[in-house]
């Protein structure tokens, strides 16, 4: 998914989210790094209505939506779990029920003021496969997609913001985490978010690195890809 995100606005966002999981035809849809606030930092710091829980009561609208299609969701949420403050993955699956959160491990800049680091990988399973969580960063770093396959992670997904300019490190991640034989699904940003610019190119990789599926740089677009047991 690459939906249209409104800055620090989790009202809209959410029913945009909404929107795209309720027209969606697909067991799993993915979505960005803090998708539903957008990357606005200094809002998230200074406003603690924008943080939510995994059971808040605002994200009943994303629980409807995946019980009226039966599908996995992905969504990227500032983070409260357990006393810590995250970049966070949250799942919810086919009958709106939290299936797992997943914390971002690696951080950087601004984000190790704000944030808390993660310290687990989590693997979930969906029709069938084993499924690792990423949020942007952690693709950096080779250990990451390393361990997730080594646990038996089919497909790496991304949840991720890459800039203008960073066409080239987001093919080099996705080319390390394919390399580990796991297919890559990638959600990021088109247009602005918390000051930068992203250019698109949401979509899914194969095992050994060829794209199956690419956006270009649309808004509320989706990528539609079929993952089976093909190699490369």
């Amino acid at each position: 998914m690459q939906p249209f995100t409104v800055p620090a606005d989790l009202s809209a966002n959410i029913a945009e989210h909404a929107r795209l999981l309720r027209i969606a035809d697909a067991d799993l849809c993915v979505f960005p790094e803090l998708s539903l606030t957008g990357l606005e930092f200094e809002a998230i710091a200074a406003d603690e209505g924008l943080w939510l829980t995994p059971d808040d009561p605002r994200l009943e609208p994303l629980r409807e939506a995946c019980r009226a299609s039966a599908v996995h969701a992905v969504v990227g949420l500032p983070l409260l779990e357990g006393g810590r403050r995250y970049i966070g993955s949250l799942v919810l699956g086919p009958a709106g029920e939290t299936v797992a959160t997943y914390a971002k491990r690696n951080l950087h800049n601004s984000e190790e003021e704000l944030f808390d680091a993660g310290e687990r990988q989590v693997i979930i399973e969906v029709g069938g496969r084993r499924l690792g969580l990423a949020i942007c960063l952690d693709a950096a770093d080779p250990e990451h997609s390393r361990e997730l396959a080594e646990a038996g992670a089919e497909v790496y997904v991304l949840s991720a913001l890459f800039s203008e300019g960073q066409e080239g490190r987001l093919l080099d991640q996705v080319g390390v985490a394919a390399g580990h034989g796991m297919w890559v699904v990638l959600s990021q940003y088109s247009g602005k978010t918390g000051g930068m610019a992203a250019f698109g190119g949401s979509g899914v990789w194969k095992p050994g690195g060829a794209a199956e599926v690419r956006l270009g740089g649309e808004l509320s677009e989706w990528a539609y890809a079929t993952i089976t047991g093909e190699a490369s």
